[in-house]
């Protein structure tokens, strides 16, 4: 078969790219002031976040040579900085029922306070020696898993061993028992044994 020389086929090539982008030009017609009104929008939100980092840059410079730190206006509050409201008329909220968490070993866990009251008397819960400690395993411990989250634990299920897996899965059973990391667990378990 005869081969045509190089520059012939390059000319080929241009002429069926020039008759693909003609039949592409209506649509492209149509996407471009989307498409630039896009482009402008992005480089207007570049160019705030670059002047607004150097006012946060001037910011520091003025607070390092002695001037007053700049206010805080009224709306930028966070939770944190209100203070809470006192209960009324001895009523509790939902949101009473937890004290601030308190930290054992390193880990955050809430203390549940779980008053009821009555018109006489307060009932409090039972006392701290009865709530039993779980030792975390050297696996929950080596990934972090009490902070992992579900797709986390998702990623990592392949390079565990069952042993692995079956910690994983009574640790979680006895402390927080969340359904889907359960299901996830012994979904995996089971499927390393089928194997």
């Amino acid at each position: 078969m005869f081969r045509p020389p190089f520059l012939a086929r390059v000319a080929a090539g241009a002429a069926v790219y020039a008759l693909e982008e003609t039949r592409r030009l209506p649509v492209a017609a149509v996407n471009f002031p989307i498409t630039a009104l896009s482009r402008v929008l992005q480089t207007t939100m570049h160019v705030q976040q670059f002047v607004t980092s150097l006012a946060l840059k001037g910011d520091g410079v003025f607070e390092r040579l002695g001037s007053a730190p700049a206010e805080q206006p009224e709306w930028a509050t966070f939770d944190e900085d209100i203070e809470p409201a006192p209960a009324t008329n001895g009523h509790t909220s939902s949101f009473d029922l937890f004290e601030e968490p308190a930290q054992t070993n390193g880990k955050v866990v809430p203390v549940p306070l779980l008053l009821l009251e009555t018109e006489e008397e307060v009932i409090e819960p039972a006392a701290e020696s009865a709530v039993e400690e779980v030792v975390a395993p050297e696996v929950a411990i080596r990934y972090d898993y009490p902070a992992m989250t579900l797709a986390q634990l998702r990623a990592r299920l392949r390079m565990l061993t069952i042993e692995e897996l079956g910690q994983l899965l009574e640790f979680e059973q006895q402390t927080r028992a969340r359904a889907p990391f359960v299901t996830m667990l012994t979904n995996r378990i089971a499927t390393v044994q089928a194997k």
